[in-house]
């Protein structure tokens, strides 16, 4: 099966997940994947991501969001 294809199926799983955690719009959704590091690698055929799991991809967009978070609040710590 072609990848973009895997990709656009497995997106259909991946989007309405991030609409649900971050509440957020099905465009916002693309926008906040598709600018993560992870979505970055998902869009490269040489990385393989996008022959993994939906789940397993959207763990991983959350665990960078997460660890975003942290980054900036730090910064936001050390300016105070």
């Amino acid at each position: 099966m072609p990848h973009g294809t895997i990709r656009a199926t497995t997106l259909k799983t991946i989007i309405p997940l991030i609409m649900e955690r971050f509440n957020c719009s099905e465009n916002d959704a693309l926008k906040l994947f598709y600018e993560s590091h992870i979505g970055e690698c998902y869009s490269d055929d040489n990385t393989g991501l996008y022959g993994q799991s939906a789940n397993y991809i959207f763990s991983l967009f959350c665990e960078e969001i997460e660890s975003l978070k942290i980054k900036l609040s730090e910064k936001i710590t050390k300016r105070d």
